[in-house]
């Protein structure tokens, strides 16, 4: 990624079940995470984001709005979860081991 004396490349991320979208911009240094997604047109893209709501991170690990970025650092924006891990995985537990008695 390229580098220069008037800003940083990063990437912002976001997927959906059927759709990941990465976007690669150059910003100035000391840039926060909220000034990359809102600079990516993300926001305007995905109407769902709401930055009040959803976490955010940087190559997987959760971060505030206000981390600064550095270069090369992927942005993620991360959906809320739709069921409870645990629940889901009991759920499934149950219905393999009533589909392995009939």
């Amino acid at each position: 990624m390229a580098h220069d004396d008037t800003g940083i490349t990063v990437e912002v991320a976001y997927a959906k079940p059927d759709q990941q979208q990465i976007i690669r911009l150059q910003v100035v240094p000391g840039c926060t995470i909220q000034d990359a997604i809102e600079q990516s047109g993300m926001l305007h893209q995905y109407p769902e984001i709401q930055l009040a709501n959803n976490k955010v991170g940087i190559f997987g690990k959760l971060n505030s709005l206000q981390t600064a970025l550095r270069e090369g650092d992927r942005v993620e924006i991360y959906r809320p979860l739709l069921a409870d891990p645990k629940a889901a995985r009991k759920k499934r537990a149950a219905k393999n081991k009533s589909a392995a008695r009939t």
